[in-house]
């Protein structure tokens, strides 16, 4: 699995926090604003979450412990890896996008070409 770089997540967890700073300093400041929420986008690319501060969490944990577990993997409450892609069950087991089943409990059907 690929790993974001580093020094690239220190460098936009730096900035994403100066421009946290600054955002709540003068948060009708467009500018800031905007690259407030440009860094915060682009923190989440890097650490594969949806929201700038659960990447922001990401990052540092991923500074702090060095891990090479992919920054992004979630962990069930049986304490096994979930990828971002994969939506769970009920009982918390992992479903892939193409293992979709329908209310009954049958494998959904698709429309072929």
């Amino acid at each position: 699995m690929l790993l974001p770089a580093r020094t690239e997540v220190a460098r936009y967890l730096q900035r994403y926090r100066a421009w946290e700073r600054l955002m709540l300093a003068a948060p009708d400041n467009l500018v800031v604003r905007g690259n407030f929420e440009n860094t915060g986008y682009t923190l989440c690319v890097l650490m594969g979450e949806r929201c700038a501060r659960e990447a922001a969490d990401a990052a540092e944990r991923f500074l702090r412990t060095g891990s090479a577990a992919a920054p992004h993997e979630r962990t069930t409450r049986t304490g096994s890896a979930v990828a971002p892609h994969e939506r769970t069950t009920r009982t918390g087991s992992a479903v892939a996008p193409h293992e979709r089943r329908t209310r009954s409990g049958s494998p959904a059907r698709t429309a072929s070409a």
